[in-house]
């Protein structure tokens, strides 16, 4: 009778410990979240009722910077879920990012109408420029606001399907997919720059003046897309959050940790791979829809393949396989940025790599990362204190 009432209460005390890990392995996320709908209501409030002239106003450069950022933490979002929890290291992810600019820009361009510099109130002014004589097939469709919602993820979904569907079913894995993903990006970038495209050329979409009739130059519609962008991040990290938790993500952490093994115990890896990859493109798609609104340009820069590499070490600095830290990298990295690029403009890319190499060599899980371990060290520690004493009193009950 002793012996069952120590089992049971091992078994009582073995669940409650899983449950508190499960909890808690989420508890910087809650913080996370925590934080941005606390910006949500925070940033509006002393943009557009705080007075200009009080300390404590918010500018609209400044809210339109924050808004910016918050757009690079949904792509790095995005690459964590590749990279942290599939173990595929995509250095092509500014494609897909650049690509859902590119398909919400058509849109903004399509809204100048007749306001462009030549007044054409069908050709966008470089068509003009060009001595286009109509429109392109592929921009029809684009003065609807709704049709350019479906191509910020549909553009990018069906090119990471395609790419997925070959490279994944080919088995190319490792270094090679690295390399394939980069030399996506730097194709699309070398096709965008064209004229004969119709995208815009080297220059891209520009002189963007309103979206769905609100005019981008207006406070609060700068305010209305920064909320629009930190919901658009807390939808992201949810919908990651829970392919994670799912049967899905177990499976995909399973894939990363051991490919061969978990394709022999019967699991379509290739299609597990496929798809999360093509969550991870709508995802960063969506996030450059949110960058071009708030920038109010796009260009074929943004295929840039060092774009692609910065997104992977701002994952890196916050803390691969955690999603939360991914936010919190490229929220730290950008506004380091956009101080030394002030501050000390020619040494900010040495700046770059020796946060990449210190963060490599000296936090290898990343900040967040880090911050994680401990606080499931704490945990393990409460944990193991409270199952002590219970295992105390239940010998003293037996005895």
């Amino acid at each position: 009778m002793t012996t069952q009432t120590l089992a049971s209460g091992a078994n009582t005390s073995a669940t409650f410990l899983a449950r508190r890990s499960f909890i808690a392995s989420d508890k910087g996320g809650k913080i996370t979240i925590t934080f941005l709908l606390l910006l949500a209501i925070v940033v509006p409030f002393l943009n557009l009722v705080v007075p200009e002239g009080n300390p404590f106003h918010l500018s609209s450069f400044s809210v339109t910077q924050m808004g910016k950022y918050l757009s690079y933490a949904l792509v790095a979002l995005a690459v964590d879920l590749i990279w942290g929890y599939l173990g595929i290291l995509s250095l092509g992810h500014g494609a897909f990012f650049a690509l859902g600019g590119y398909a919400m820009g058509m849109y903004l361009t399509r809204e100048i109408g007749d306001r462009g510099v030549y007044g054409n109130p069908l050709l966008p002014d470089f068509m003009v420029s060009l001595n286009w004589s109509e429109l392109p097939w592929f921009w029809h469709g684009f003065d609807n606001f709704g049709v350019a919602i479906l191509m910020v993820m549909l553009v990018p979904g069906v090119l990471a399907f395609v790419f997925g569907y070959l490279a994944f079913r080919s088995r190319v894995s490792g270094v090679y997919l690295s390399i394939m993903t980069q030399a996506l990006t730097y194709a699309l970038m070398l096709a965008f720059s064209r004229n004969e495209m119709g995208f815009g050329g080297s220059s891209g979409l520009t002189g963007f003046k309103d979206v769905l009739g609100f005019s981008l130059e207006q406070d609060s519609t700068k305010v209305g897309l920064f909320v629009t962008t930190v919901m658009a991040l807390v939808i992201g990290y949810v919908i990651c959050r829970m392919v994670i938790a799912s049967r899905l993500g177990r499976v995909a952490m399973a894939i990363r940790d051991a490919e061969s093994r978990t394709r022999f115990t019967g699991y379509d890896v290739d299609s597990i791979k496929l798809w999360v990859f093509v969550l991870s493109a709508v995802l960063a798609g969506i996030a450059g829809a949110l960058y071009v609104t708030q920038a109010g340009s796009t260009s074929a820069a943004q295929f840039a393949p060092i774009n692609s590499i910065e997104i992977v070490v701002w994952v890196a600095l916050g803390g691969r396989a955690t999603l939360f830290g991914a936010i919190v990298g490229a929220l730290i990295i950008n506004y380091a940025k956009s101080w030394f690029t002030v501050e000390f403009p020619e040494v900010w890319l040495f700046a770059l790599g020796g946060i990449f190499v210190l963060s490599t060599m000296y936090l290898p899980k990343g900040v967040m990362g880090a911050l994680s371990e401990r606080w499931a060290e704490k945990s393990q520690q409460g944990n193991d204190s409270q199952a002590s004493n219970h295992q105390t009193k239940s010998s003293e009950v037996s005895s």
